[in-house]
């Protein structure tokens, strides 16, 4: 009797602990608009050819065209914006702490193009940028082949259209929404492959200059969707990983908890 009183208590708890986890995940769902991840992902095009002919203005405010800043070496393009307060800065960090172990030296094996995709940001941010990057993680040469860039919408939007990045500028949080991520052009201005989220180690980071150097195309990868987008303490609402997180943990305990009931009443019925 003590052994079917305590299998009924514990059906109970693991009902409630149902009924909470569901509650949790279903409260997650709810917690604010969200964007939806379809919209903000890198769609990849391996093969397509980066525009040479958009010209932007780099740190110093010299004008620039796409085309002539590889100088016959891999291009390494990273998009995003200077003011970014989010993941922004971390995808240039985690490249750039993969890079001294390659061995790869700019100017000989790759060139930098960092774009901003903001229109409204000039080369002054672009400079401060640079600056910063420079002292935390500059190498020989790396002042004249990293560069930092700016322009106009309309030449911002034929780069990322070419490379598959999506955005939108979010109003209320002032923020830009996008993907996180890298791209490796080949010498002559044709998507080579991609590096998407962060945390970049120097084997595959090497390993994607040496493609594009050689000229070779990869095949699309499996979308990897790390977004960059705050969570805003003002409203209380959740960035799109979190809520992603926070949405699959409800699920999985939904689906652990369920499944620990049914062989508990399984096991009384035999």
């Amino acid at each position: 009797m003590a052994d079917c009183a305590g299998a009924a208590a514990m059906k109970r708890l693991l009902g409630l602990g149902v009924l909470v986890a569901a509650g949790f995940a279903l409260g997650a769902a709810r917690s604010g608009p969200v964007p939806d991840p379809a919209l903000y992902s890198y769609q990849e095009h391996p093969g397509a050819q980066v525009p040479a002919q958009s010209v932007f203005r780099d740190s110093d405010g010299r004008a620039l065209r796409m085309g002539e800043l590889s100088q016959g070496t891999p291009l390494i393009l990273i998009l995003g914006y200077f003011h970014c307060s989010s993941l922004c800065g971390i995808v240039r960090a985690s490249l750039f702490r993969a890079l001294p172990p390659t061995g790869l030296k700019a100017g000989r094996d790759y060139t930098l193009a960092v774009l901003s995709i903001d229109p409204t940001e000039a080369s002054a941010q672009a400079q401060a940028a640079k600056a910063a990057d420079l002292s935390a993680f500059g190498s020989l040469g790396a002042e004249r082949y990293w560069h930092y860039l700016t322009g106009s919408a309309k030449e911002i939007k034929a780069v990322t259209n070419a490379v598959g990045f999506r955005d939108r500028f979010d109003q209320q949080t002032q923020q830009f929404i996008h993907p996180a991520g890298i791209i490796f052009v080949t010498p002559d201005g044709m998507v080579s492959n991609y590096l998407l989220g962060v945390g970049y180690t120097p084997a595959a980071v090497r390993a994607a200059v040496e493609r594009a150097g050689a000229g070779r195309v990869a095949v699309a990868g499996s979308p990897l969707l790390l977004i960059c987008f705050h969570f805003d303490p003002a409203t209380g609402r959740y960035s799109l990983e979190t809520l992603k997180v926070l949405r699959l943990a409800g699920l999985l305990t939904v689906f652990t908890l369920a499944t620990v009931l049914y062989l508990l009443c399984r096991r009384e019925q035999i």
